[in-house]
């Protein structure tokens, strides 16, 4: 690997503003994973792909929906992947797991929450997080790109190879959803 020396300042400029959407980034897999550790690789492995391909990039197109588009095509990837692979269950793993379920008090102690648990739970309400994880997969990835993460219609819609017709209706369909779900907390007199 060449030393930071040997890096042009097109190379530099390209690192710091990848390395700008790691938050981000991680958020977003977190919602496609819903594992803190699957996230993780997530990313890592996107930025991998990213900084191997980084000659690929465009200067002056935006570096952050390229990544997206990487994340979310890792992503699909692994589903794909892991839809292959066959399924190994260990019955006494199961059994062990079906006995702490029927008895939750024996558990030493609860689980230790993430940061990214505590994030969500300081600033979205539980009634709306509960209502984010029970929409459809499709739903809400374009609803969490759209209205968390702020893209647009058109980079959502090539980070998840879709028409932006149907970014739109996703986006819009989840959105009701939402409302849905979550019209009963709305205040009387707004």
């Amino acid at each position: 690997m060449p030393s930071r020396e040997g890096l042009d300042a097109v190379s530099v400029s390209f690192e710091v503003e990848a390395l700008a959407s790691l938050d981000s980034l991680y958020r977003t897999a977190l919602r496609l994973t819903r594992v803190p550790a699957d996230a993780e690789d997530l990313v890592q492995e996107t930025y991998l792909k990213a900084f191997r391909a980084a000659d690929q990039f465009e200067p002056g197109t935006n570096l952050r929906a390229w990544l997206f588009t990487i994340l979310h095509n890792t992503a699909r990837n692994r589903v794909r992947d892991r839809a292959r692979d066959s399924v190994v269950i260990d019955s006494e793993a199961v059994e062990r797991a079906a006995e702490v379920a029927a008895f939750p008090g024996a558990t030493s102690s609860p689980a230790p929450e993430t940061p990214e648990s505590l994030l969500l739970r300081d600033t979205l309400a539980p009634e709306l997080q509960a209502a984010i994880n029970a929409l459809p997969d499709a739903f809400r990835q374009a609803v969490w790109l759209r209205d968390v993460e702020e893209f647009s219609y058109a980079e959502i819609a090539r980070m998840l190879d879709i028409p932006v017709g149907t970014v739109m209706s996703r986006i819009s369909r989840g959105r009701h959803l939402l409302y849905e779900q979550l019209h009963h907390l709305r205040p009387v007199n707004a």
